[in-house]
C-alpha cells in the first residue's frame, strides 16, 4: 500500500459534481457574489439590455463580479482576467463556467465607468448597515502614482520655444537646397515632416497653447490629463494624485478620488464633502498632514462646520522666539505686533499663487534700525516683513485648537490610519502605476482599487456573520 497521495487520472464519478461542489463555503468568490447580488445595478447606472433581438450578451452582474474578483486578487489587466476566467476555480464558479474574453471585459469597463465608481459608495452602505463604519476619527491623505504613458513623448516648453525660433531658418535652408538641386537637374523632394510649413508650425503652436491654458511647462500628449509631479520615490514624473479618507475604527476607505493637481492644497473640503455624501456626516475629527494647510481650505472647512486637525508645521522662518506665528495681527487696527511689542504697519498688497490667485497684505517694521534683536528677527536689510492672508484668523484658530494635548495626540495618529492603507495598496496589491490613461479611466481604476481594499476588510466580517447581505429581486 502506498503512503503517498497521487493523482488517479482514471477515476470516474458516479454522479458528476455540481458547481457548488467546486468551491468551499468560505471562498471569497461567494462573498463577492453576495455583494454584487445585493446591489441594484439599474440604480448604479449599469447599461441594461433593452431588446431581445440578436445574440445573447454577458449580463452586467456577471462582468462586474469578474472585475471585482480580479481586483480582489490583484488581477487588473483584461487579458489576465480573461485567462483567469478559464483557469481560476473562483472565477469559473463565479461566472458559471462562462468565459468572457478581454474585449468583452474592456467594453463593460468602457461603457459602465460611472456605475463602477458607484459600487464603491454602495459597498460603504453595506458596511454602514453592519455598523462597521466609525465617525470618530478619519484621516485624509494623497499619494502620487505614475501614469501608464511613456514619458519619452513629453513636450517641454523650452524645447518647443527653441523649435519655433529656429523653424523658419531651418525650413528656408532646406528650401534653398531644394532649389539648388532642381537647378542642377536632379529631382529633390522636401522631407514629409517639413513639406507643409504651416502644418508643422500649427502643431507646435497647439502644444504651446495647451501649456499656456493649463499653466504648465510640460505636456504628455498620450495622457494629456496627467501632470508632472514628485512621486513617492522622490523623482519627478507624469502621474496623478490619488486621494483617500480612511476610518480609524474599521480601516475602511470612506472617500476616494483622483486629481491632476500636483499638491493636496485644495483637496481637504472636497474629500470631506464626499465623506458626508457617502456616510451622511463627517467624523468628529479629520486629521491631515501639512499638504492640506491651505488657509482658504481651513476657512471653508470652518464655514461648513467640518472639524479638522491639519498639521501646520513650522512657519517659514522656523519656530524660534521671532517666528511669524508669534506676531499678533490686530485686524481692527490693521497692524501687526511683534513679540517685543513693536508695531508693524501696513506696507502694501501683493498677489500670490497663479492657479488660485489670492491677495495678501504685507506689514513692515519701521524701527528695525534701532531694534536690538533685528538680526535675530530677520536677516533682511530692510527690516522684518509679515504676510497676512485673507484667512489668517482661520489659521490662528487651528493653531490654538492644536494646543490641546488631546487634539495634538489625535493628529499624531494620522500616519498609522491612512499611510498604512497606501502601503497596503502598493505592496500587497502591487499597485504602483496606473494601467489606464486619462483622468476618467484613472478615477475608475482608483475606485476599483478602493473597493477591493474595502472588500478585503469586510470579508473577515462576512465569514463570522457580522455582514449579512440580501440579494436584490431579479429585474
Amino acid at each position: 500500500m502506498s503512503y503517498e497521495k497521487r493523482a488517479h487520472y482514471e477515476a470516474q464519478w458516479l454522479f458528476p459534481p455540481s458547481l457548488e461542489d467546486l468551491l468551499g463555503k468560505e471562498h471569497p468568490a461567494r462573498f463577492i457574489r453576495e455583494v454584487v447580488d445585493a446591489l441594484d445595478l439599474k440604480e448604479l447606472g449599469c447599461r441594461q439590455r433593452e431588446s431581445e433581438e440578436g445574440r445573447p450578451n454577458y449580463a452586467s452582474d456577471l462582468l462586474l463580479k469578474a472585475w471585482l474578483y480580479g481586483y480582489f486578487h490583484k488581477i487588473r489587466a483584461t487579458r489576465a482576467l480573461e485567462k483567469a476566467c478559464m483557469n481560476d476555480i473562483g472565477l469559473l464558479w463565479l461566472t458559471g463556467l462562462e468565459k468572457p474574453d478581454h474585449n468583452t471585459l474592456w467594453r463593460f469597463w468602457r461603457d459602465n465607468k460611472a456605475a463602477i465608481r458607484n459600487v464603491f459608495k454602495q459597498g460603504l452602505q453595506i458596511a454602514a448597515e453592519a455598523n462597521l463604519t466609525g465617525l470618530v476619527l478619519h484621516a485624509v491623505d494623497g499619494t502620487k502614482i505614475e501614469t501608464a504613458a511613456s514619458k519619452t513623448q513629453t513636450y517641454h516648453r523650452k524645447d518647443l520655444d527653441k523649435i519655433v525660433a529656429e523653424l523658419d531658418r531651418i525650413i528656408d535652408e532646406v528650401m534653398q537646397q531644394t532649389e539648388s538641386q532642381s537647378d542642377s537637374g536632379f529631382e529633390y523632394r522636401l522631407p514629409e515632416h517639413l513639406h507643409d510649413r504651416q502644418e508643422l508650425q500649427g502643431m507646435i503652436q497647439e502644444r504651446i497653447r495647451e501649456m499656456n491654458e493649463q499653466n504648465r511647462d510640460q505636456v504628455l500628449p498620450t495622457d494629456g490629463d496627467s501632470r508632472m509631479m514628485k512621486l513617492s520615490d522622490g523623482r519627478k514624473r507624469f502621474g496623478y494624485n490619488a486621494q483617500a479618507v480612511v476610518d480609524e475604527q474599521s480601516g475602511l476607505i470612506v472617500a476616494q478620488d483622483v486629481t491632476g493637481d500636483e499638491s493636496d492644497n485644495y483637496q481637504l473640503t472636497p474629500m470631506l464633502e464626499q465623506v458626508k455624501e457617502n456616510l451622511g456626516q463627517v467624523a468628529e475629527e479629520t486629521v491631515a498632514d501639512g499638504g492640506y494647510k491651505e488657509s482658504s481650505e481651513l476657512a471653508r472647512a470652518e464655514e461648513q462646520q467640518y472639524p479638522v486637525l491639519v498639521n501646520l508645521g513650522k512657519s517659514a522662518d522656523g519656530d524660534g522666539d521671532y517666528s511669524a506665528a508669534r506676531f499678533v495681527y490686530q485686524e481692527a487696527k490693521d497692524q501687526c505686533v511683534c513679540p517685543r511689542g513693536e508695531i508693524l504697519s501696513f506696507w502694501k498688497t501683493k498677489s500670490k499663487d497663479r492657479r488660485h490667485p489670492t491677495t495678501v497684505r504685507l506689514y513692515r517694521c519701521q524701527r528695525f534700525a534701532e531694534c536690538p534683536v533685528r538680526w535675530l528677527c530677520s536677516d533682511s536689510k530692510t527690516g522684518r516683513t509679515i504676510e497676512i492672508g485673507p484667512h489668517h484668523q482661520a489659521v490662528m484658530r487651528q493653531r490654538i485648537k492644536q494646543q490641546d494635548p488631546v487634539k495634538a495626540a489625535l493628529l499624531k495618529k494620522r500616519n498609522q490610519i491612512v499611510e498604512r492603507i497606501f502601503g497596503w495598496i502598493k505592496q500587497e496589491f502591487g499597485f504602483r502605476r496606473w494601467t489606464v490613461r486619462g483622468l476618467d479611466n484613472v478615477r475608475t481604476q482608483w475606485s476599483l482599487i478602493s473597493t477591493a481594499v474595502n472588500l478585503r476588510v469586510l470579508y473577515p466580517c462576512w465569514l463570522i456573520g457580522k455582514v449579512i447581505l440580501k440579494a436584490q429581486k431579479a429585474c
